[in-house]
């Protein structure tokens, strides 16, 4: 026992593994969230942005076409209006136009360079420049100067203008498809991680069973070896108690026995010498009735401590004079039953069987609440069955305090000793039943 209690506590080791899960765990989930945020991140950043940049660019080509259209109608010789008409719409579209474009650049998503922002500003403002010197040229009458600058400036300008935003259209596109590759990777990438993850968890919580297991087979092993060493030592105590009680028994039958009835037999041959009407024949009397009282209480104690009738008639003779002093014993009423036929059984068995009915007994004398009890000592076959029953408090009361102590655990360990079996259960009508079962290969005889 001593080697038992000095190992270490599988205790530790189990924290530590749920420890270390738990945190796994923890990081990895934080692993996860930080994971999400960033896609989220990078889908509002960039995706969203590069919408708003899309629809910033639409709306600038939106307004170049409008240019377009009306340089063509400016060009068209039917056309009744003069030039400088056209100014107020170059001036209205400029003002929309400058605003899509300050718009986009703060939104632009895609990945331009330098120069081709420089060149788009560059362009804007040599159209507008452009623009002028034409309205300019037609406010001073020289219409036909003005039709041949646009025809030759003003609308190449617009067309490279609008291949410049188509292009940034282009960009646009590649950029959401580029960032629609990439948030397929975070999710791969992800998903590879879980899978991962859940490899290792699931190594983790294997690892952490089988120490589990391991530790709790190596716990049940002491446990057991603990339970046999009490079961042992308790059956030890037990014989050797039996053993110790016979010896006393012996003793008091034998020794002080005969030397009562020796003394009897002395005050007896004593007595017929005195006179009589004597008072010394008298006291003599006396004093043998005290020494037959004594003989009388010694037998009784030498059969209570081990009743020399067992070994002598068997089980059943002895199960029959003890039943007879119950009542005087224990303030019982009992109603007893037996087969006419039992067994012949070994005075090891039998002692045993005799013990877990005093003990019964005594149990529903001092914890049933009630003064009638019922024993049933029947043989089934191979099988010896004794019960003891009662109509008291029940389980609950009555048993529940004997299995804290040790009278219960006593019976179960005479039970074991003998191969057979104790139960504890509810009566049928109430009360406490208890049954010892006990496998007996011998042919039954009348006793």
């Amino acid at each position: 026992m001593s080697s038992i209690s000095t190992r270490r506590s599988p205790t530790a080791t189990l924290l530590l593994g749920l420890v270390i899960t738990l945190a796994t765990v923890l990081a990895y989930s934080w692993y996860i969230s930080r994971q999400i945020s960033g896609l989220r991140q990078l889908q509002t950043d960039l995706t969203d942005r590069n919408r708003r940049d899309s629809l910033q660019l639409l709306r600038i080509q939106n307004d170049l076409n409008q240019l377009a259209l009306a340089m063509r109608d400016m060009l068209d010789p039917d056309e009744s209006y003069p030039i400088a008409a056209w100014s107020a719409q170059f001036e209205r579209v400029r003002t929309d136009l400058d605003d899509a474009l300050a718009q986009q650049a703060t939104v632009s998503a895609a990945r331009r360079t330098p120069e081709q922002t420089r060149y788009l500003e560059s362009s804007v403002a040599q159209f507008w420049d452009a623009s002028s010197r034409i309205f300019e040229l037609a406010a001073a009458g020289q219409s036909a100067e003005a039709r041949a600058q646009v025809r030759l400036s003003l609308q190449p300008r617009q067309a490279a203008l609008s291949t410049t935003i188509a292009r940034f259209l282009v960009q646009n596109n590649e950029s959401e498809a580029q960032t629609a590759e990439r948030v397929q990777e975070i999710y791969a990438t992800v998903q590879r991680q879980v899978r991962w993850f859940l490899i290792a968890t699931l190594a983790a919580i294997t690892l952490t069973g089988v120490l589990l297991i391991r530790s709790s087979r190596r716990l049940f092993g002491q446990l057991a070896a603990l339970s046999d060493e009490r079961r042992a030592l308790t059956q030890q105590l037990i014989t050797t108690r039996e053993s110790t009680l016979r010896e006393i028994s012996r003793e008091l039958h034998d020794e002080f026995g005969q030397i009562l009835t020796a003394m009897g037999s002395m005050l007896g041959r004593a007595g017929r010498h005195a006179p009589e009407g004597s008072s010394l024949r008298s006291d003599l009397r006396e004093i043998a009735e005290v020494a037959q009282e004594a003989l009388d209480n010694v037998r009784g104690l030498s059969q209570s401590l081990h009743p020399s009738i067992l070994e002598e008639l068997g089980l059943g003779s002895t199960v029959d004079w003890y039943l007879t002093t119950v009542g005087r014993q224990l303030e019982l009423t009992v109603d007893y039953e037996r087969s006419p036929a039992l067994p012949p059984l070994d005075d090891a068995v039998a002692i045993h069987v005799y013990r877990i009915l005093q003990e019964a007994l005594s149990n529903v004398a001092r914890h049933s609440g009630v003064r009638e009890a019922k024993v049933r000592l029947q043989w089934f076959g191979r099988m010896l069955e004794l019960d003891v029953e009662d109509r008291g408090r029940g389980l609950g009361a009555a048993v529940g305090r004997e299995r804290r102590g040790l009278g219960l655990v006593t019976m179960r360990e005479r039970a074991a000793l003998v191969h057979g079996t104790l139960e504890c259960v509810p009566g049928r009508d109430g009360g406490t039943l208890v049954r010892l079962r006990v496998p007996v290969d011998a042919a039954p005889e009348h006793t």
